[in-house]
C-alpha cells in the first residue's frame, strides 16, 4: 500500500502572525445563529408587556401649576436682577412632596400616604419659579381632584409656615417694646424727680435714647406686620378636559419587544461564550490547524442541489490529489454523521473510473446505498448510460454481410420452447436463460453500484481489505474510536459541520488523531442539512 507521503504536522498557531480583525459581520453572526433564542426572549418580553397593558388598568393624569413668589414687605417694589433666585426651588419641591402635604391629601381623598406619594409627582422647570403638580389615578375625576388638592395643600402648608414665622417675630418685637416701654417709664420718673440737676440732665439724655429705640422697634414691628405671607397662586387648575392617559400604552409593547430582543442578544453571546461552534472557515482552520479541502454549501433552494453536488466534486478532486492507490481514507467527525458526504465523495471519485469501496461498521450501509443512487442520478454527464441508436432512414443499405438475396428472416414462434405442454413423458423442460448484462460490460453483483465508468461497492471494513480505494464512513469519534483506528492505516479527512460542530470537540478530535500518529489530509466544512 503506497499512500501519499505524510507532511509534517502543522503548528497549532495560525499561519499568519497577525490576528484577524473582528468585523461587524462577526458581531452579527452570533445573534443570527442564535436567532431562535433571541426571538423566544423577545416574544417573552412582548407577552410580558402585553400582559401589563391588559391586566394593569390605565392611569389618568392631571396637572396643576403653582407660581411660587418670595415673601416681600412691599408687593409693589420692583424686583431686582436676582428675582429668580429669591426662592430656593429645590426646597419648595421638597416641601411640595413632604409629609404634611401628602398627609393632608391622604385625609382629603381617604387614601394611604404611600399610594398618594407614588401617585404625586412635582416638576420644577429649570430657571423658573413654577411647580407643576401631576397626579395619577384610575379615573379623570380622582386625578383632577388629587392635583388641585395637592397644589392647594402646598400653598396652605407654606402659608401656615410663613404665618408662624411672622407671629414669632411679632411676639419677639412686642416683648422688646414692652421691656423698653418699662424702661422709658422708669427714666421719666427719674427726670421728674431730678429737674435742674446734673442727674436730671443725664436722665433726659437716657430718655431720649430710649425713645429712639422704642421708635425703631415700633417701625420694625410695623414692617413685619405688613409682610405679605402669600406663598404663591395656582395659575392653572386641573380640569377633566385636560386630563390625559398616563404614558402611551403602545409604547410599552415596543419597549417590551426591544427589551426582550436586547436580553436575548446578551443571552446569545453568553451562550456562545460557553458553547463555541464552528461558524466559518477561519474558525475551523484555527481549531484544527489543517488545510481546507473544500466547503460544501447548502443550496439556496432545497429542490436544486446542484451547488452542493459541485462542491462535493471539488472536495473529491482535492482528496484524489493527495492520495495514491491503494489507500484507505476515513471520514472522521466529532459528534456528527458524515454519511451524506461519504456517499457524495464515493460517487464523485467513481465517476472518473475508480473502483471505490465504501466501508461502514455502524449499520448505515442501506443509507449509503440510497444516497449513492440518488447522487448518481444527478451526475451532469453519466457515461454509463448507453446512447440510444438512431433509426436508419428508408432505402439505406443493409449492414455488411446481409444481401437482398438472402433468406427471409424467420418470424419468432408465438409459442416459445416450453410454452406448450409436451405429450412425451421423457421430454425435458427447457428454461429460458436470464441474462444480466451490466451497462459497462462488467459482471455486476448485488453489492455493487455502477457510477460512470467506475463502481461503488459496499460492505464492512474487513470486506474492503483487497480493494484499492476504501472510504470508511467512521462513527462519531466522541463515542467510537474505530475511525481513528482506521485512519492509522491510511489517511483521514476531518468533517466539520458548520454551526453544529463544537470547537472544543473539534480540537479534542485533532489532538486524538495527532496522538495516534495520524496526519489528516485536511478538513471539509459542510453546512447542516444535506451534508
Amino acid at each position: 500500500m503506497t499512500d501519499a507521503t505524510p507532511a509534517s504536522w502543522p503548528t497549532d498557531s495560525p499561519s499568519s502572525g497577525t490576528a484577524r480583525s473582528v468585523t461587524l459581520t462577526d458581531l452579527l453572526r452570533v445573534p443570527m445563529h442564535r436567532l431562535r433564542l433571541v426571538v423566544a426572549v423577545a416574544l417573552v418580553g412582548l407577552l410580558a408587556a402585553l400582559g401589563y397593558v391588559l391586566l394593569v388598568p390605565a392611569a389618568v393624569s392631571a396637572s396643576a401649576v403653582v407660581a411660587v413668589r418670595p415673601v416681600v414687605t412691599d408687593a409693589f417694589t420692583p424686583s431686582g436682577a436676582g428675582a429668580d433666585r429669591a426662592v430656593n426651588m429645590n426646597v419648595e419641591s421638597g416641601l411640595a412632596t413632604g409629609t404634611q402635604v401628602v398627609q393632608r391629601l391622604a385625609d382629603a381623598v381617604d387614601g394611604e400616604p404611600r399610594e398618594i406619594r407614588n401617585a404625586l409627582e412635582v416638576e420644577v422647570p429649570t430657571g423658573g419659579q413654577i411647580l407643576r403638580f401631576t397626579y395619577q389615578a384610575r379615573d379623570a375625576q380622582r386625578a383632577v381632584q388629587g392635583a388641585n388638592l395637592a397644589a392647594q395643600a402646598y400653598l396652605d402648608v407654606r402659608r401656615t409656615m410663613y404665618e408662624q414665622q411672622r407671629a414669632e417675630m411679632l411676639r419677639s418685637y412686642d416683648a422688646s417694646i414692652t421691656k423698653v416701654a418699662a424702661q422709658q417709664t422708669a427714666v421719666q420718673k427719674r427726670v421728674s424727680s431730678a429737674k435742674g440737676t446734673a442727674a436730671g440732665d443725664a436722665a433726659l439724655a437716657e430718655l431720649s435714647g430710649i425713645n429712639n429705640q422704642l421708635t425703631q422697634l415700633n417701625s420694625s414691628r410695623t414692617e413685619i406686620a405688613a409682610v405679605d405671607v402669600n406663598p404663591g397662586w395656582i395659575t392653572q387648575t386641573a380640569e377633566r378636559a385636560l386630563a390625559t392617559s398616563a404614558g402611551h400604552r403602545p409604547l410599552y409593547l415596543v419597549a417590551g419587544l426591544l427589551g426582550g430582543a436586547l436580553i436575548g442578544v446578551v443571552l446569545a453571546y453568553a451562550w456562545e461564550s460557553t458553547d463555541r461552534r464552528v461558524r466559518s472557515v477561519s474558525d475551523g482552520r484555527d481549531a484544527t490547524g489543517l488545510p481546507l479541502l473544500g466547503t460544501v454549501r447548502r443550496p439556496a433552494f432545497r429542490g436544486s442541489p446542484r451547488a452542493v453536488d459541485a462542491d462535493i466534486r471539488y472536495v473529491a478532486m482535492a482528496v484524489a490529489e493527495r492520495v495514491r492507490q491503494p489507500t484507505r481514507v476515513a471520514l472522521v467527525t466529532a459528534r456528527e454523521d458524515a454519511t451524506a458526504l461519504t456517499a457524495g465523495l464515493a460517487v464523485a471519485l467513481a465517476a472518473d473510473g475508480r473502483e471505490v469501496f465504501v466501508a461502514d461498521d455502524s449499520g448505515r450501509s442501506e443509507r449509503l446505498r440510497a444516497a449513492v443512487l440518488a447522487d448518481r442520478g444527478r451526475l451532469p454527464i453519466d457515461p454509463s448510460r448507453p446512447p440510444v441508436p438512431k433509426p436508419r432512414p428508408a432505402g439505406a443499405p443493409s449492414p455488411a454481410g446481409a444481401t437482398a438475396e438472402g433468406p427471409a428472416p424467420r418470424r419468432p414462434s408465438p409459442h416459445p420452447p416450453g410454452a406448450r405442454p409436451s405429450t412425451d413423458p421423457d421430454a425435458t423442460l427447457t428454461l429460458p436463460r436470464v441474462a444480466s448484462a451490466p451497462e459497462n460490460g462488467r459482471p455486476a453483483s448485488a453489492e455493487e453500484v455502477t457510477v460512470g465508468v467506475g463502481s461503488v461497492r459496499f460492505g464492512t471494513w474487513r470486506q474492503g481489505a483487497d480493494h484499492g480505494l476504501v472510504l470508511f464512513n467512521a462513527p462519531p469519534a466522541e463515542s467510537d474510536e474505530r475511525g481513528v483506528a482506521v485512519a492509522r492505516q491510511g489517511s483521514a479527512v476531518v468533517v466539520v459541520e458548520r454551526d453544529r460542530t463544537r470547537q472544543s470537540d473539534l480540537r479534542r478530535l485533532v489532538e486524538r488523531l495527532r496522538a495516534a500518529g495520524v496526519t489528516p489530509l485536511g478538513f471539509v466544512l459542510t453546512r447542516n442539512g444535506r451534508a
